[in-house]
């Protein structure tokens, strides 16, 4: 159970800040970075679900998510011990990301075929979407970052494949939902290669 008391510690002050273990690391460490990016993705959702208004199906899959990348960062902030025992600390599990693949598949049903790609643009909502998917997108590039630091050892740059796995299929699950936020994608706005060269 999470408690918080105090908002401010001031042991932030030095530049450091404390991974789940309770280890110090300065503020721009790579692992840092990638759960702040997750944290801005969840940042993102919440701004999106403000422009959700008639969209049940869509709302309900964002608020998993937005609890989901609060296990992502916390699954982020305690890098793997090398024997770990299962439940030890909170991981991503498969069942999370097959969710998100099920959810990929129910909202691409009643979407259109693609003839161009589409720019972040059309409803609020939509618009919204894409920026937590570029958001997203970032968060992974961190955390493959990370995942490549540590060679693929346990430790201090180690990433859990579920997390990875995890974060790859949330931008492409934001990326369905942004043309499913556009009126089930009649109002995508579609790319025009070179329109404004003549």
């Amino acid at each position: 159970m999470v408690k918080l008391n105090k908002i401010y510690t001031r042991t932030g002050d030095d530049g450091t800040t404390g991974l789940g273990t309770g280890k110090r690391v300065p503020k721009y460490d790579l692992r840092v970075e990638a759960y702040g990016a997750v944290d801005e993705t969840n940042a993102a959702l919440g701004i999106a679900r403000l422009h959700l208004s008639g969209e049940p199906l869509l709302e309900a899959i964002l608020v998993r998510i937005q609890n989901d990348l609060f296990d992502l960062g916390a699954d982020l902030c305690v890098p793997p011990a090398a024997n770990e025992e299962q439940g030890a600390s909170l991981r991503i599990v498969p069942a999370q990301v097959k969710r998100l693949e099920d959810d990929i598949d129910l909202l691409n049903a009643e979407l259109s075929p693609l003839t161009s790609f589409v720019l972040p643009a059309g409803t609020a909502a939509s618009a919204h979407l894409h920026l937590a998917r570029t958001i997203c997108r970032r968060a992974e590039r961190i955390m493959v970052a990370l995942s490549h630091q540590g060679e693929g050892t346990v430790g201090e740059g180690a990433v859990g494949a579920p997390a990875l796995h995890y974060v790859n299929r949330l931008s492409d699950l934001l990326f369905v939902a942004g043309r499913y936020a556009n009126a089930r994608g009649a109002a995508d706005v579609l790319w025009v290669p070179g329109a404004s060269r003549t």
